[in-house]
């Protein structure tokens, strides 16, 4: 058969299929790398790339934002796939906002000078003690988001210059001063109303609804009475902390672990050192000479703090004498640690030790040596660590003769129950949407509203809802969805229908009182006719809580003595008369200043939109899907 195969291979048919195949990889298959993202890229924006990294830590970082700011509200919405993939595209829409903005700055050669750097980092709050710059915590700070302190310098750099643009248009726009008074006091003009509620109630006696009507309501919205496909689910449900408390561990068991983790009770050495840096990327024998004469100047000598202020390019550290504060090692540049760490006494200056950053001398100005926690310390820490992983073990061998019986006895969820050791629950029917907390994650409802569930009637498989938590559920109960008959909902139509209708009718008596209003006629005689009668109320502002919102939006388009009817949210129809405008006072100084900042700050936003759509609208973006 091989042989077959081989002398078929080299005739003429399928020498011509083969050339046909290396055509649509040549068209389309070659082709489709060039347009493809396997270059890293999620979007060039201008011929410059956005990368899939840059993306990716960018939305995590977002991310990781909305779930500390909102918690389980962000964690519903991230279940759905369409919300993650809309945030994900806002995300590079904003990256590529902000690399246009790069690229304009580059084009209107903005620049920021290192002094400018210095100054605004000094002025961060999060680098402040008592409301003073501290060296040490901005170090600390930076080592633990991953920073060099160039690597901060330039990400500075690049975030300044990229605000000058911002802050050129916020500071473009402007608004007048009588333009803000005149704005202030049309928004803080209040108003006299007199207002009827007219009850859609009173006019239900003057309705009726025909069958016809219903009928025709119902097949023009029949799509309303669609009901839902519902389950109601059996479970059983086993998680680490059902576990734990059978979990024994012994007083062997605990030393063994601590002799074998005891890196993790260890402290380790640590330097405080001193550095004068003269900056270099790259080998310089001009600064290395430079630097050997500073050298030679602490070893006549001279106190190093003061020619750390006079010479150092570690602009942050030399106001401090050169002090770098307290690190371990695989914190600094491996040369420079390597130099720090062979120091021995408090004092000790090395030689000129070249690094990825430039020259530097080093002293050490103290030593933390190694320490180690005692056992009688940390036995607490151990034993529900230790406790922690054999129930882990236990979790995972059940869990895989739970999956096994779940398959092996599809029937019920008995046998699953007793080796849990858990009981059985069960749900309500309940809709896709409307689940009980207990069985509301997107795992659990894409297995309960299954084919296989739902017709068979079978265990599900072994669901993993997160670490060391799973469930096994079966459907219990099922309504299916289908169309409620006329039958059903006739009553609810009518309902509507008749609210409807009596709503119109008092909308219909309420324009006749408009009208008659309208032309000077007095209406007490209508209004009594329905025991109705005119409420007032005085000073009414934009943003009054006392009356509708309907009744106050339509009050502030009247002129005077003009009058509206309005649908309020309640059903009832709305009757509105202004009866006196009150101009506002004067604003003082103080208020027009404020009232033109923020108008100004408003025709700021809009500004920036527009001119980065502009960007946008003659940019060359691609984008890869």
């Amino acid at each position: 058969m091989l042989e077959r195969i081989r002398e078929g291979s080299q005739g003429p048919w399928a020498m011509g299929i083969l050339a046909l195949v290396i055509l649509s990889f040549i068209f389309a298959g070659v082709g489709s790398y060039f347009n493809s993202s396997a270059s890293g890229a999620a979007a060039i924006v201008n011929g410059e790339e956005i990368g899939l990294d840059e993306l990716e830590r960018a939305y995590q970082n977002e991310r990781s934002r909305m779930e500390s700011q909102f918690g389980e509200a962000f964690a519903t919405l991230a279940s759905d796939t369409a919300y993650l993939q809309n945030f994900r595209k806002g995300i590079l829409d904003r990256l590529i906002s902000e690399k246009l903005l790069d690229q304009a700055a580059q084009e209107l050669g903005l620049r920021v000078s290192d002094e400018q750097i210095k100054s605004a980092i000094v002025a961060m709050q999060e680098f402040q003690v008592e409301g003073t710059f501290d060296n040490d915590r901005y170090l600390a700070i930076l080592r633990q988001a991953g920073f060099q302190t160039n690597n901060f310098r330039d990400y500075m750099r690049v975030d300044m210059v990229r605000r000058q643009i911002s802050q050129s248009l916020i500071g473009t726009e402007f608004a007048l001063t009588s333009e803000a008074k005149k704005a202030y006091l049309m928004q803080q003009q209040s108003r006299d109303v007199r207002y009827v509620n007219i009850p859609a109630a009173k006019f239900s006696d003057q309705v009726s609804v025909s069958d016809e009507e219903i009928s025709a309501y119902y097949q023009s919205n029949i799509s309303q009475f669609d009901t839902q496909q519902k389950v109601s689910l059996s479970y059983v449900e086993l998680t680490l902390e059902d576990l734990l408390p059978t979990i024994e561990v012994s007083e062997s068991e605990l030393t063994e672990y601590y002799q074998q983790n005891l890196g993790d009770y260890r402290t380790e050495a640590e330097r405080q050192a001193a550095h004068i840096l003269f900056e270099s990327a790259e080998p310089d024998e001009a600064i290395a000479s430079n630097a050997e004469e500073v050298l030679a100047k602490i070893q006549s000598g001279e106190n190093f703090a003061d020619l750390a202020k006079t010479y150092s390019n570690d602009t942050f550290s030399a106001e401090n004498g050169g002090d770098l504060g307290w690190f371990g090692k695989g914190v600094m540049d491996p040369a420079f640690e390597n130099a720090a760490f062979t120091l021995a006494n408090k004092g000790d200056v090395s030689g000129v030790v070249k690094s990825e950053f430039g020259y530097h001398i080093i002293q050490l100005t103290d030593v933390r040596p190694e320490q180690v926690t005692a056992f009688e310390d940390v036995k607490d820490e151990i034993t529900t660590k230790v406790k922690t992983f054999k129930a882990e073990d236990s979790f995972y061998e059940l869990s895989q003769r739970i999956a096994e019986v779940a398959f092996e006895v599809p029937d019920n969820l008995d046998e699953v129950a007793d080796l849990a050791g858990k009981s059985i629950d069960t749900t309500p029917l309940f809709t896709r949407n409307s689940a009980p907390q207990n069985v509301s994650n997107p795992i659990v409802l894409a297995s309960a509203f299954s084919d296989e569930l739902v017709e068979d009637r079978v265990n599900s498989d072994l669901l993993e809802l997160g670490n060391n938590h799973i469930m096994v559920i079966r459907v219990a109960k099922h309504e299916p969805e289908r169309t409620k008959a006329m039958e059903e909902v006739k009553a609810q139509i009518q309902q509507t229908l008749s609210a409807n209708a009596a709503q119109q009718a008092a909308r219909d008596w309420a324009l006749e009182v408009k009208t008659a209003l309208d032309n000077g006629e007095d209406v007490a005689a209508k209004l009594v006719s329905q025991d109705l009668s005119w409420e007032e109320k005085q000073g009414v502002t934009r943003n009054d809580a006392t009356l509708s919102q309907a009744i106050v939006e339509s009050l502030f388009k009247l002129a005077a003595a003009d009058s509206s009817v309005v649908d309020l949210v309640t059903g009832d129809i709305g009757l509105v008369q202004l009866t006196k405008v009150n101009a506002a006072s004067e604003a003082s100084d103080q208020q027009v200043t404020a009232f033109q900042s923020r108008m100004a700050s408003a025709k700021s936003q809009m500004l920036y939109g527009a001119v980065i759509e502009s960007l946008k609208a003659q940019a060359e973006i691609e984008v890869y899907q």
